[in-house]
């Protein structure tokens, strides 16, 4: 079995072992993977030593992390206690209804009949370490119809509302403050004409393909590197604290991403080092390195925001690239496959008749 096989079967090895252990990561289960509207968390009053507040998931949740020493608490919608934030890790208040509307981002969790608001608070640990991310409704537009003020003119920016979030330090009232934005969405139809004028550019390097195998093996090679540098990006705008966590969501949550990653770096180098297999290999990885680490992020054609820590074009461009070289690496290795297929039937016939 050759080193890059035997590589990728550690890789999904470690990715199984790991997928009980994702509870625990910082990614949420939904997501967004691109929005019209940017959540900013603007301010934090009064502020407090080792108390900071940011939107994390393009905005699809906040993240509140305490290192003050003391425990502060977040309100819900009905000024109830909804977690604390302790020294010693998160609590939320089971009598909370604000515990189960914002499990979703959708807010479409049945909320039992036990919340209640007015009720003494009961409170489960949920969390060991003293940082919260939960989804805030307040930061969100909920409803399925656009703002009026989008609907009537959706090419331009709007700001759609303030919101705030109300917070209590023991007896004292605290606020985050932030802002609700609609980014127009921006021309699919470009981004998507990159995409076919870029891979039919990469596919034809088929035609030369004695000449033209290592530059097809560097562009599997930074494709696949790409992909692993998008699937990044995805984790710290989720909050991921450091870098354990960043690879263990790497090998939980886009654990496909990442196999199909590796494939084509593993690919491009096959055809680097001129070996028979390359043709087959470059044709199996670009087209997983164009499904399951390109296609599943095209959602950021059309949305103005994109769940990065840099700008939506960045996001948008990486995209676009990824898919490009997987399927015109794909289809260059066909065009090769096909033509020695051609020659090897030609040369058949030729040994037949003599």
């Amino acid at each position: 079995m050759s080193w890059p096989v035997r590589v990728l079967g550690a890789v999904a090895g470690l990715a199984a072992a790991l997928v009980p252990a994702s509870g625990a990561s910082a990614h949420g289960a939904d997501a967004p993977d691109g929005t019209n509207y940017r959540t900013t968390v603007t301010t934090v009053t009064p502020a407090v030593a080792g108390l900071t507040v940011r939107a994390v998931e393009a905005g699809g949740r906040l993240e509140l992390t305490n290192h003050s020493g003391r425990t502060i608490e977040v309100l819900g919608y009905s000024g109830e206690p909804y977690l604390e934030v302790r020294p010693d890790g998160v609590y939320e208040n089971t009598r909370s209804p604000a515990t189960y509307v914002n499990e979703t981002l959708t807010a479409d969790s049945p909320v039992p009949a036990s919340a209640d608001p007015t009720a003494a608070p009961e409170w489960r640990q949920v969390s060991g370490e003293p940082v919260a991310r939960w989804h805030d409704h307040r930061t969100h537009w909920m409803s399925p119809d656009p703002p009026p003020e989008v609907a009537a003119d959706p090419g331009r920016p709007h700001r759609v509302r303030d919101w705030v979030v109300p917070l209590r330090d023991g007896v004292s009232t605290m606020e985050v403050r932030g802002t609700l934005d609609w980014v127009p969405p921006p021309a699919a139809g470009l981004w998507w004409a990159l995409v076919v004028g870029g891979a039919l550019a990469v596919a034809a390097l088929g035609l030369a393909w004695a000449r033209t195998r290592p530059a097809l093996g560097a562009l599997s090679i930074v494709g696949g590197l790409a992909a692993l540098c998008y699937a990044v990006a995805r984790e710290l705008d989720a909050g991921a604290p450091g870098p354990g966590t960043v690879l263990l969501q790497l090998l939980t949550a886009d654990v496909w991403t990442v196999l199909a990653a590796l494939a084509a770096i593993a690919a491009g180098i096959y055809a680097l080092a001129r070996r028979p297999a390359a043709d087959f290999a470059l044709a199996l990885a670009g087209v997983c390195l164009a499904v399951f680490a390109g296609l599943v992020n095209v959602v950021v054609f059309s949305r103005g925001v994109a769940p990065v820590p840099w700008p939506a074009d960045w996001a948008r461009g990486l995209t676009a690239f990824v898919i490009a070289t997987g399927a015109g690496v794909a289809g260059a290795a066909a065009l090769h496959l096909r033509a020695a297929s051609r020659t090897l039937t030609v040369d058949h016939r030729q040994s037949g008749a003599k």
